[in-house]
Order: C-alpha cells, then structure tokens, then sequence
C-alpha cells in the first residue's frame, strides 16, 4: 500500500506553481525575522534586554546593519542572491564566534537559528527570490522589447 503510494499516481512531485510562491514567502518571512534582529540592535525595537546600551561599532552593531540592510533586500526581494550570500557568511561568523566556543551542538550553544539561517541563506543565494521579488519583476523583459 505504502509503495503505491509513494510510487503511483499520486506520489508527492515538487509543485512546479506553488514551490516558487513558498520560496518566495520564505525569503519574506526570513528577511523579517532578520530585520526584528538589526532593528532590535541598532534602534532598541523590539526591545531585547542583551542589545541595550550596544555601540554601533561593536561586533554586535556591525552584524545589526548587515541584518538591517540584508533583512529589508530580503523582504523587498531586490539584490536577493549576493545579499543571501553575504547574510550566509555573517551567520556563518555567528555561529563559529558566539555560539561555537560554548558548545560544537547548536542544540547546546543556541546557535540552532544562527545554523538554519547560514544554509538557508546559501539556499537563496543559489536559488534566488522566487517569483514575488523585485528581482523577478526587474528581469521580465519590457514591452515592446525582443525577447
């Protein structure tokens, strides 16, 4: 029964409509969550206790303008590739500079999210913005124009 399943007509293929539209909601949904982070470090909103009194020159205040400037290209979908490569990377210093000294697992060193993001940026970074990005919209070739 199993196999039929798996294996028939009904198996589970990749949307060829809906799985751009989902990458396209990723990528939105991320750069928010991103943007909360550099917003919260630079300007005090949300408040997070640990960023209070932070100095924009700090380590700290250097990754709140990447996230800052990276979350808000990731929501407009504008620059998406080299922006998600670069967020990759800054995750990636994340996680070997806050949370790898305390413990190799991220399940131990809270760098759970630090992780996600790194690889998921990089998916981005490869796949790009999807459908519902500027990106997309910049590439459609004009009217009136060849092909």
């Amino acid at each position: 029964m199993l196999q039929q399943v798996l294996a028939g007509a009904r198996a589970m293929i990749p949307s060829e409509v809906w799985a751009p539209r989902i990458l396209s909601l990723l990528r939105i949904v991320l750069g928010l969550i991103l943007l909360q982070y550099g917003l919260a470090k630079l300007f005090g909103f949300p408040a997070v206790e640990m960023f209070e009194n932070l100095k924009w020159s700090s380590l700290f205040g250097i990754a709140g303008f990447f996230e800052l400037i990276g979350g808000s290209l990731l929501i407009l979908g504008l620059f998406t590739q080299p922006a998600a490569f670069i967020l990759s990377g800054e995750m990636a210093f994340a996680y070997f500079i806050e949370h790898f000294p305390r413990s190799f697992f991220p399940a131990q060193s809270e760098g759970d999210l630090a992780v996600a993001l790194c690889f998921t940026f990089l998916y981005f970074a490869f796949a790009g913005g999807g459908p519902w990005s500027l990106d997309a919209l910049l590439a459609r070739p004009k009217p009136g124009t060849a092909a």
